[in-house]
């Protein structure tokens, strides 16, 4: 998996792609703590690049959105969402928990 970040006025922007699963999901979660370190709650995800989402990557995200979250700071948005990742957030139900865009810029827009 490959993770790259953008910082923007209202948010950042992080660009993964290829599998989020147990080896690369601590990668992930390193990312957000990072964001989150700078005091930045406000973070969309293009995950248009990702494969394939394992249970560890799942809850890489959920802890993400809580962080994000808490005190109303923020929140974790999810643009570009494969189907069979979709499929897999659904069948965990785990789609009511994010807000979902098409388009990054969608996504970007909505801080």
């Amino acid at each position: 998996m490959k993770v790259t970040t953008k910082h923007f006025k209202r948010c950042d922007l992080v660009i993964a792609t290829g599998r989020i699963d147990s080896q690369t999901a601590p990668q992930l979660a390193e990312v957000f703590e990072e964001i989150n370190k700078a005091d930045q709650f406000k973070i969309a995800l293009d995950m248009s690049g990702v494969d394939f989402i394992s249970s560890a990557g799942l809850r890489v995200l959920i802890s993400a959105q809580k962080t994000c979250k808490r005190w109303n700071r923020g929140e974790l948005v999810l643009a570009g969402v494969p189907q069979r990742v979709h499929e897999a957030m659904d069948l965990a139900g785990f789609l009511p928990l994010f807000k979902l865009f098409d388009e990054v810029v969608e996504a970007v827009g909505t801080f």
